[in-house]
């Protein structure tokens, strides 16, 4: 296509995706190109008469598919942010030639051979530490994908591949449908009973949205976890809940049943084809934790740790059900009403006490704060960036002098076209090219609370800190400085990626921080010391049973992916076995997680859900450095920085003893979360 804004320079600011130009008519296009000027690149590598070296092989193909790089980072981030039928149809058409060219890279005997010549002989190199971990990470990418393999076993995996590629896409399509497909429409006021003003104000925008009298709830978090946390009506919470809970595992054409155990038995081929006991196995070889032996064995003490304040926890609910609501069944979708009613009875304190407090606007001034005194960075507002859609704002980064490190797009309001949670991706990685210093555009995506006709957008505190959770990740990428994309930002070990964000969630409670921004959207007033210590306090409210949730849910991730699961269980019946040490709560019929689990059967955490309460150790040690010194100390900032900036050039554990001065002290969270007994 003569017209494809893929295949010309981006005349935008920094270089920018003309999205106000792209059509979803241009990706398989520019797709088929792009694989093609890359196929040309890997020749050209492969028939080099020269010797392999660094330059001419590693660096080489480092340097390789950079359009096709373009095209497909943007349509599978636009495939979650702002999908459509067309664009979902593009995305199923484009994977598998995305999965054919990478197998044929990865199995191309030719280039492998070449590599590992440069493998073989890398002493004999004057390599740096980037260069080293490039190289490293390079040879055993092809061994690990295959390229030892027999051509048979190659075909074989290739085959593997194509099917898992797909069945990825087909698992997020069926739960986006599941989600947008239930609506719970209310026409009496009665059944709004509990309700706070802003939360029926924006249900009753949805229905107005939909052309519907009353109100719609629907399955969106800012409408679904507001309901569950505070409808007084027990069968409508208990309707809702199922839901929810029902997603991908529905008796209709959104089912995800099969799917997930044929994605979980694929996988297990695939690591029994690379000589992996199992899928965990081929995982951890490269990750902090090694082995799923290391992984259970820290998932038990975590179990163990929070099992008797959960269970202490449990029976305190119990009996203010029944003393309070006349409940003697508490069930799921109880949980969260009566815990919210006992957090603001103890503490004086809730959601709609503090939404007034955290206007969108504001928070996002606050976090950009918190970056300008950390690492004297500006957020400078720009109306000239493209965007893929209105509600989308840029920002033009720049360093303490004014110079330009990096773009940020922010997207923070649900819609149909967005699925559900929040996250940090990249439309184009930090990289050194022919002397020039690449800079990155990043992206942070939000369903939060959305104005209403006659409030801003009033968040949460839970949406307060998801903000400043995918800020700390989009800090990784915008403080990025190597020279290679693939090692750059968060391309790091996926069980230290989640320790920039964690780590920035912890200023949400401090009063240094929340004196920057946190003030009554009305009034101005700030909010009080008082406020802030019983946030403080709260934070670690049922803090033994939310430990054993993510630890039931890392421990169903691993029995996924460390061949547990035997043909002809049922869904149900495997996570009940696996869940049953840390399950505090009847099981509900026709529900099931793992339907709907995306972050291990779409995204990237496939035996690595561990790494969330993995980093938690990793980030309440690290935390420990900024209370003891300053949580705005310029030196603790500065070192910070330096382990950011580094991003997967170095192994995390080096980058974090450099940091901390010691490996992680598990006893940090423990301290942290209050599962201590002294």
């Amino acid at each position: 296509m003569d017209n494809n804004p893929f295949l010309v320079p981006f005349k935008t600011p920094f270089g920018t995706l003309p999205f106000d130009n792209i059509e979803v008519a241009h990706f398989l296009p520019a797709l088929e190109i792009g694989i093609k000027q890359a196929q040309h690149e890997i020749e050209a590598i492969t028939q080099n008469a020269e010797a392999p070296s660094f330059s001419n092989t590693v660096e080489a193909l480092e340097k390789s598919g950079a359009l096709l790089g373009t095209v497909s980072e943007c349509l599978f981030n636009l495939y979650s942010a702002e999908t459509s039928d067309v664009l979902q149809e593009a995305a199923r058409e484009a994977s598998p030639k995305l999965t054919q060219y990478a197998n044929d890279v990865l199995l191309n005997t030719s280039l492998f051979e070449r590599v590992a010549k440069v493998w073989e002989q890398r002493d004999a190199y004057q390599l740096n530490d980037e260069q080293r971990m490039l190289l490293r990470k390079t040879y055993f990418g092809f061994l690990r994908n295959g390229a030892q393999l027999p051509d048979d076993k190659k075909e074989i995996l290739r085959e593997i591949d194509q099917e898992l590629a797909q069945l990825s896409l087909t698992f997020a399509e069926h739960v986006l449908a599941d989600t947008h497909n239930f609506i719970l429409h209310l026409e009496s006021e009665h059944d709004l009973d509990g309700l706070p003003e802003a939360v029926k104000e924006a249900a009753a925008d949805e229905a107005q949205s939909r052309d519907l009298a009353g109100w719609v709830f629907t399955l969106d978090m800012p409408s679904y976890l507001p309901f569950m946390t505070y409808s007084k009506q027990r069968s409508l919470r208990e309707k809702m809940y199922r839901a929810a809970a029902s997603k991908g595992f529905r008796d209709n054409e959104n089912n995800n049943e099969d799917i997930v155990k044929k994605i979980a038995d694929l996988r297990q081929k695939r690591a029994d084809l690379l000589g992996f006991a199992s899928h965990a196995d081929y995982v951890l070889q490269e990750r902090m934790a090694e082995t799923p032996e290391k992984v259970l064995a820290f998932l038990e003490e975590m179990r163990l740790a929070a099992k008797p304040f959960a269970e202490k926890e449990r029976e305190t609910i119990v009996a203010y059900a029944k003393t309070n609501e006349q409940l003697q069944d508490v069930q799921r979708w109880d949980t969260t009403y009566l815990v919210e009613k006992m957090k603001k009875e103890r503490f004086e304190i809730d959601d709609e006490l503090l939404k007034p407090y955290f206007p969108l606007d504001a928070t996002i001034t606050g976090v950009f704060e918190v970056a300008t005194r950390l690492f004297g960075l500006q957020f400078v507002a720009r109306q000239d960036i493209p965007t893929y859609h209105p509600d989308v704002k840029t920002y033009d980064v720049q360093r303490k002098d004014g110079t330009h490190l990096s773009v940020l797009y922010a997207d923070f309001f649900p819609r149909k076209s967005k699925r559900n949670g929040a996250w940090m991706t990249s439309y184009r990685n930090q990289k050194i090219r022919n002397g020039e210093d690449i800079r990155p555009h990043i992206s942070i995506v939000c369903n939060f609370t959305k104005p209403t006709g006659t409030k801003p957008s009033l968040l949460t505190f839970q949406e307060v800190t998801t903000l400043f959770h995918e800020f700390g990740h989009a800090l990784h990428g915008m403080l990025a400085q190597g020279t290679y994309g693939s090692l750059s930002g968060t391309n790091v070990y996926w069980d230290f990626v989640e320790l920039p964000s964690q780590l920035l969630e912890n200023w949400c409670y401090e009063k240094a921080c929340l004196d920057l921004f946190a003030k009554h959207y009305q009034t101005g007033e700030k909010i009080s010391e008082a406020l802030i210590t019983k946030l403080r306090e709260s934070a670690t409210f049922m803090e033994g049973m939310a430990t054993m949730r993510q630890v039931g849910l890392a421990t169903l991730d691993m029995a996924w992916h460390t061949g547990k699961h035997r043909e002809g269980t049922r869904v149900a019946d495997f996570e009940n076995a696996q869940l049953a040490p840390t399950d505090l709560w009847p099981a509900v019929p026709e529900t099931a997680i793992s339907t709907a689990f995306s972050h291990i059967f779409q995204g990237g955490y496939a035996a690595g859900y561990y790494s969330y309460k993995w980093a938690e150790v990793l980030d309440a040690d690290a935390f420990e450095r900024f209370q003891e010194e300053g949580i705005f100390n310029e030196q603790v900032a500065s070192d910070l920085q330096t382990l950011l900036a580094a991003g997967g050039s170095q192994h995390p554990m080096a980058l974090y003893k450099a940091f901390r001065g010691q490996e992680p002290d598990p006893k940090a969270l423990l301290r942290r979360a209050g599962l201590t007994s002294n």
